[in-house]
């Protein structure tokens, strides 16, 4: 038996009453209201009968005794614990919230033609009706605190919204309309204002309530705006209230308030600078701009998100931690590219993007603190896209011409060689994009033809092109084999695709210069020998895809790769078409017999070759079926 139950039956019957109160105390200090039902005891007593004894369980299945704590909210009286947010029906959402935002607009517009109406019939005067929109304001904020004790938390907040919309009001009709009070005086009014309800908000636990205060504190400049220019007082602002909110996601999961100083931020800078700006204020818009920048950078890292299950975030983490870096990396560039050029200093813009890069690669290094498995993964990802993608941005900043080429086929050789360093799969992919753009770059911005074979700017950068390409397979093949499929499997894909592109560079230089020789001599020389300079050309287009599928095949043989000398074949293939197709039509009696000979030769050796099985591809049933 429980010793608390031990004794007499008076004994048990106090330590049960007094076990009941200390529930009863407990639920009132949370807030719940409770009804006294009247029990039949209680019944008996006021009749005058002897109370009825309670029944005391057997000590085998006697229940618990509830805790004073309990985990679960219980219903007592009228009070019933509420539905899970995620629970609730579409009528509930826009009975409860939808029509209560819509009911706040109502409510502040009818404010605002309600001032308009007294201000027109005159019927109060200036001071008595900034005094009556002040008082009910407040009065509303104040009110609101009896819904919130009785559990209607939402509703309280909504009338907390609408007293602070009227006191902004208000204060902005007493120094817009009525000039009672100057601009300084309203705009400490309203910072006071926008600092009760972030107050309130920290207090009460509330987001909602704190994003109210941030949508009031980023209205205050429009509302005591004089049309002036007041750049520092305007981004000093601006700039401890996105400090305010940096504190508070730091300390709170209110990643939505995060963006929303984010965007505020974004909307009254671009509206001060197309209204404002001139190179005159170039170094203190910098100034407040980095600031700004920093703040949004650093916030990223420093927010802390809500766990909707181990491994996701909810949608408004997911805009603090992946589109806000996103914008703030573009528009923080963006905003320092325009300030030096309108400066006229073109020579910053490459060095902008490589110190954005070097941020951006110093931010790696820096812990998240968001309580999310996946959230320093997804940082560190973007970052590194980040700086990759300036580090890109640079290159065409600085250089033109063939140099763009270079550039980006150095830089994404680069990438790939740090990414079997370290075991990056993003680093990987970043390097190919890279490898990508410099290769359509190579086909599309190359010098002009030179007069000059082959000691000539184009030819020089597609020898730097194989090169390249020649260290990315090298890379390729000598990467690390691991268990992770996810980051072992590419490489040999990359290998065979490094090649391929070696073989085809080649191919196409060599073309290249053949036709630039040709071309030159025909419009240059006489022009009576166009025909003949022609015929040239395709001879030695002919003579150089034997030549080099003839190279390409003897190293396949020697590397015992099939897949050189699969190439080999293709490139044979397109010979023999060619010959059979072009030559027979566009060359002279003398060049044709040479084309035909000298691809029967070439085939009839292939032939020969594959019919001895120096490399017994037949396999070894057919090893003494060789012909003599």
């Amino acid at each position: 038996m429980d010793p608390g139950l031990s004794g007499s039956l008076e004994d048990q019957v106090a330590e049960l009453r007094a076990r009941v109160h200390r529930l009863e105390e407990a639920l009132r200090a949370r807030g719940v209201v409770l009804e006294q039902a009247e029990t039949p005891a209680a019944k008996r007593a006021t009749a005058g009968a002897p109370p009825v004894p309670p029944q005391v369980p057997h000590p085998a299945v006697q229940p618990p005794i509830a805790s004073a704590t309990p985990t679960a909210q219980p219903v007592f009286g009228s009070y019933t614990a509420s539905a899970p947010e995620n629970s609730r029906s579409l009528e509930s959402r826009i009975g409860s919230q939808w029509f209560n935002r819509v009911g706040i607009l109502a409510v502040l517009i009818g404010m605002a033609w309600f001032l308009k109406l007294a201000i027109d019939n005159q019927w109060i005067g200036p001071l008595g009706r900034v005094l009556i929109g002040l008082i009910a304001g407040a009065a509303l904020i104040a009110w609101s605190e009896r819904f919130r004790s009785h559990g209607f938390a939402a509703f309280s907040y909504s009338l907390k919204a609408v007293g602070s919309g009227i006191l902004y009001l208000s204060l902005w009709a007493a120094f817009s309309f009525f000039h009672i009070v100057p601009a300084g005086a309203a705009f400490v009014a309203m910072i006071l204002v926008t600092a009760f309800n972030g107050y309130m908000a920290w207090v009460q636990d509330a987001e909602l309530l704190a994003l109210y205060a941030i949508v009031g504190g980023y209205s205050t400049p429009i509302l005591v705006s004089t049309g002036e220019n007041h750049e520092v007082t305007l981004f000093s602002y601006m700039l401890l209230l996105d400090i305010a909110v940096l504190v508070l996601v730091l300390l709170r999961p209110w990643s939505r308030l995060l963006f929303a100083a984010f965007m505020g931020t974004v909307l009254m800078f671009a509206g001060w600078w197309f209204s404002y700006y001139s190179n005159f204020q170039s170094g203190r818009t910098a100034f407040f701009l980095g600031c700004f920048f920093l703040i949004f950078a650093f916030a990223s890292r420093l927010v802390r998100v809500k766990l909707e299950d181990q491994i996701h975030f909810s949608g408004w983490d997911a805009l603090a931690l992946v589109l806000l870096p996103v914008a703030n990396a573009a528009l923080g560039f963006i905003g320092f590219y325009a300030i030096t050029e309108m400066a006229g200093a073109h020579w910053a813009g490459p060095w902008l993007a490589v110190g954005f890069a070097a941020f951006y690669l110093l931010l790696l290094r820096l812990p998240a603190q968001g309580m999310l498995h996946a959230s320093p993964t997804v940082l560190s990802a973007l970052h590194l896209t980040a700086a990759v993608v300036f580090l890109t941005i640079a290159i065409p900043l600085k250089a033109e011409g063939r140099w763009l080429t270079i550039g980006w086929l150095a830089e994404g050789a680069a990438l790939l060689w740090v990414a079997s360093r370290i075991r990056s799969v993003l680093l990987r992919v970043l390097s190919l994009i890279c490898l990508a753009i410099g290769l359509v770059a190579l086909l599309t911005v190359t010098p002009p033809a030179s007069t000059t074979p082959l000691f000539n700017q184009r030819f020089g950068t597609y020898l730097f092109a194989i090169a390249v390409f020649v260290f990315v397979a090298w890379v390729a093949r000598n990467a690390k084999v691991e268990a992770d499929p996810e980051y072992s499997r590419p490489w040999p894909a990359l290998t065979a695709g490094a090649v391929l592109a070696v073989n085809a560079l080649i191919l196409l230089s060599i073309s290249l210069e053949i036709h630039s020789y040709w071309w030159d001599l025909r419009w240059h020389h006489d022009w009576r020998l166009h025909h003949e300079y022609q015929m040239y050309a395709q001879f030695t287009y002919s003579a150089w895809f034997m030549v080099f599928g003839a190279i390409l095949l003897t190293a396949g043989f020697w590397r015992r790769s099939a897949f050189l000398r699969w190439q080999a074949l293709l490139l044979l293939a397109v010979s023999v078409a060619k010959v059979f197709l072009v030559d027979v039509s566009e060359l002279s009696q003398g060049y044709r017999i040479l084309s035909f000979l000298g691809l029967g030769a070439l085939l009839l050796g292939v032939s020969f070759v594959y019919q001895r099985d120096w490399l017994n591809l037949r396999g070894p049933e057919h090893l003494d079926r060789r012909p003599s």
